[in-house]
């Protein structure tokens, strides 16, 4: 992968050991789909992996609107951090 994904754990962690928080996962998705785009700029013809980064998105999304509803000051902050537009 392109990105550490200890140090984006580390960042965006509610307490000590929190790795499957949603912001966490939004997080990760978010690096991971950022990878992935840079990915299918030089080979665009790989469709297989479009499936998967079309499913992450499809992820990111539910997670959001899952913190949207329960935290919406939790949602704004992490969408301003990571660059989000929603």
């Amino acid at each position: 992968m392109g990105f550490d994904k200890q140090a984006v754990t580390t960042k965006y962690r509610l307490h000590e050991g929190d790795t499957g928080s949603a912001q966490v996962q939004v997080a990760l998705l978010t690096e991971r789909i950022n990878s992935l785009t840079d990915h299918f700029r030089t080979h665009a013809k790989d469709h297989h992996g479009r499936r998967g980064l079309l499913k992450m998105v499809g992820t990111r999304r539910r997670l959001l609107n899952y913190l949207k509803g329960n935290d919406l000051a939790t949602y704004r902050k992490l969408i301003d951090e990571l660059g989000l537009r929603h």
